[in-house]
């Protein structure tokens, strides 16, 4: 892979700098970037929200916010007092009292390369960029940082991409994806392509299917009002699990290039089999949780969490079979799935490799094996074969796991999804983020899901808080004799 670039000079503005993103990943992101060498002495980190705060205000919050992270444990207190030291704030109204701008526009240094971080709802992004052109605020090194969801549908994704294109140029803007930020999702890529060995078993003819599960124990807590306009459909396939299925199905790029491994992600969301109509009530399970028991907890369902109505229809879990019509997956399923108030927190990709075409050992278990690519918790690499129980008598076969764990392997912490991807940002590397093109290829493929949802009037199947999700999802499974691999494994 190609060597980082040092660290230059930025001014580092983000819009939303005091909301919750900032606070719960951004900024101790970037204390973490601090501690370890990776931000230019003199980069600074502009906040700018309507909170009138002062700087000092915006450093006590910062404060708490770094030293109430999971990753930072004990902060170094210098280098915690030269990073809030970076730290300032600047009150801007976007579209309103135009003094804002002009205070930005004294701050900023014209000798630093400037990234404007959006963690701001994707409807105002164009009105943000605007005002930074008219403030004469957008130079040729400028980059803008966009978060997810881009739009709830291809055209709004669309509109949303034109006005910040007017701005911007495509080299300029970095669509964020934190999914594509964690390790093992990088490892994946070198495990795929910096080892030979695995090439000649990555198609059709060896591996039966493809299961992509990102499962998550919390609810949606306070974020109901808007969650109920998107629904996991919007929150999670478009851009998260479409992108795991892209790294894993994707041809080897002629190069560890941003446009080349783009391109190749392209072509694969651009084969996938439209699903519409009828295929949508065989292929797809909507969920949404009930109240139920989690970790010996009882918590609400969806229907009674705060700040959102109590007859909404939207879902809370998605599972869906997809195929990508090409010579190298051509019949093989991608089982992709995701969820809220799950039994257990995970994120893997699972690769089921085909049974051995005639088994010598009669009566004895047999199967083709698993490779497993956790990405969260413990990362890591999971295979599993067959080899034979010890003992005399007769012969018994076992599962058992070929185990590469990222924490016991390797000396060094694993950084934070969001360290790895402001860093790339800094350096300018946008291999790890998503291209117009590519938002807008998911959008296609989604968009008549949803609409296929709505006009077969498929609501919802409720499933327990602290469950495995709809029992809808073991049936769409298990139509073609298949299981998910928590089932195989118990």
């Amino acid at each position: 892979m190609p060597q980082q670039s040092a660290p230059r000079p930025t001014d580092l503005v983000v819009f939303g700098g005091t909301g919750d993103l900032s606070m719960r990943k951004l900024l101790p992101s970037l204390y973490l970037l601090d501690r370890d060498g990776h931000l230019h002495p003199s980069t600074r980190v502009i906040a700018v929200s309507r909170d009138g705060l002062t700087d000092a205000d915006l450093r006590h919050k910062a404060d708490a916010a770094v030293q109430g992270h999971h990753a930072v444990q004990v902060p170094e207190t210098a280098v915690l007092r030269r990073f809030l030291d970076r730290l300032s704030h600047i009150t801007v109204d976007v579209g309103g009292d135009p003094t804002g701008w002009t205070e930005l526009t004294d701050t900023l240094d014209p000798d630093r390369d400037r990234v404007f971080y959006l963690a701001v709802p994707p409807m105002i992004s164009g009105a943000i960029c605007r005002g930074l052109a008219d403030a004469g605020l957008v130079t040729v090194d400028s980059r803008v940082v966009m978060e997810k969801p881009l739009g709830r549908d291809l055209a709004s994704a669309q509109a949303v991409n034109a006005e910040v294109g007017a701005i911007f140029t495509e080299e300029q803007t970095y669509r964020i994806d934190h999914y594509l930020g964690k390790e093992t999702v990088q490892n994946l890529l070198v495990l795929r392509f910096a080892n030979v060995f695995l090439e000649p078993l990555w198609n059709s003819r060896w591996i039966d299917h493809v299961q992509i599960t990102a499962a998550e124990t919390v609810g949606v807590g306070g974020r109901k009002g808007y969650y109920d306009t998107a629904g996991a459909m919007r929150d999670m396939v478009q851009n998260h699990l479409l992108q795991l299925l892209c790294l894993t199905a994707m041809e080897p790029p002629a190069s560890y290039d941003r446009e080349a491994v783009r391109d190749e992600k392209l072509k694969v969301l651009q084969a996938l089999k439209p699903l519409a109509g009828e295929n949508v009530r065989e292929d797809t399970v909507r969920g949404r949780y009930g109240s139920g028991v989690l970790h010996g907890t009882e918590v609400l369902g969806y229907l009674d969490e705060p700040g959102g109505p109590t007859d909404s229809t939207t879902e809370t879990y998605v599972a869906l079979r997809a195929e990508i019509a090409n010579w190298r997956w051509a019949g093989v399923p991608f089982y992709l799935r995701t969820g809220k108030r799950m039994d257990r927190a995970r994120s893997e990709i699972v690769i089921r490799f085909r049974d051995v075409p005639h088994t010598i050992f009669p009566g004895a278990a047999t199967g083709g094996g698993s490779l497993v690519i956790r990405l969260q918790p413990d990362e890591g690499i999971h295979l599993t074969m067959l080899a034979k129980t010890p003992g005399a008598g007769a012969l018994r076969l076992r599962s058992v796991p070929l185990e590469l764990s990222f924490a016991d392997t390797f000396a060094t912490r694993s950084p934070e999804a969001y360290e790895r991807l402001l860093m790339d940002v800094l350096t300018g590397d946008s291999t790890l983020f998503m291209r117009r093109d590519e938002v807008e290829a998911a959008w296609r493929w989604t968009d008549p899901v949803i609409a296929a949802w709505a006009d077969l009037d498929l609501v919802p199947e409720t499933y327990p808080a602290g469950s495995a999700g709809p029992a809808g999802a073991d049936r769409l499974i298990g139509r073609t004799g298949r299981t998910w691999y928590e089932e195989e494994q118990a």
